[in-house]
């Protein structure tokens, strides 16, 4: 069968159509560039830029590169959207960076702030007990996994509060860990227990780094010298440390002790 051959209006309107495509977007890489140098000296967080830049470029597809003068129709009918496929986090987040790309990138005073209202949710964490948490330790053969681990939950830390301690945060005389730049660009000071301590020595005088106290491993994952342990590393060899051993826990643990034996 013949194919129904393209009339020149349509061809002519295809091509208007892909032109103009191009100049939209040609116009908004130049402003997302500028999204992402306002978002660096703003000081924010890595992990908040890379939401909100990846909120303006998903925009950015889905509005044919077309984002700068949005109404309020056209973002609830993109949130609503997006809510099929994401998580009210996501939405949330692509939000707040076209808000943020709205005042700062367009100079737009920002009119839509109730446009998205996560409904309200309240879960307790689950609680990694001693026990379990000796398990963990005991079925993970790298000694950097095991020590890195059982320093985060001793301490109480974050992933990225573990991966950034240095030696120098480590105050013996006092008991103390210096934890810098933690959740809101706080520092904060944690107990060091005895155990821990005694953990984190025995550790330092494997790999001797003069800064890190968790330097990458060598030929692992990520590794890079002068680097922390590679976050993407670490996180899978808990997964499969937790999967071994059988460990149903569904959310990020957050309780910690100071009681353990060191390991």
């Amino acid at each position: 069968m013949a194919s129904t051959p393209t009339s020149p209006l349509a061809a002519d309107a295809a091509a208007a159509a892909a032109a103009a495509t191009e100049i939209h977007r040609a116009e908004f890489d130049r402003l997302y560039d500028i999204h992402l140098r306002h978002l660096r000296l703003k000081g924010l967080r890595p992990k908040t830029i890379e939401a909100y830049s990846r909120g303006v470029r998903r925009m950015g597809e889905y509005f044919d590169y077309c984002i700068d003068a949005l109404c309020a129709e056209q973002l609830s009918r993109y949130f609503s959207d997006l809510l099929a496929s994401h998580s009210w986090s996501s939405v949330k987040l692509d939000l707040y960076g076209y808000k943020f790309y709205t005042e700062h990138v367009l100079g737009k005073p920002w009119v839509s702030p109730r446009l998205v209202k996560a409904p309200k949710v309240q879960r307790l964490p689950d609680i990694v007990t001693v026990q379990e948490a000796a398990r963990l330790f005991a079925a993970t053969r790298c000694l950097s996994y095991r020590v890195f681990f059982f320093t985060l939950y001793s301490l109480g830390l974050r992933l990225g509060e573990g991966l950034a301690l240095t030696v120098a945060d480590i105050d013996a005389q006092r008991m103390r860990v210096h934890v810098r730049d933690a959740k809101g660009n706080r520092d904060r000071l944690v107990p060091l227990p005895t155990a821990s301590l005694a953990v984190l020595r025995r550790f330092w005088a494997v790999h001797r780094h003069p800064e890190l106290l968790f330097p990458a491993r060598a030929g692992g994952a990520g590794a890079a010298p002068g680097q922390p342990l590679d976050r993407g590393g670490v996180q899978r060899a808990l997964a499969q440390v937790v999967a071994d051993i059988g460990l149903k826990k569904t959310s990020t643990p957050t309780a910690f002790a100071t009681a353990m034996q060191p390991t």
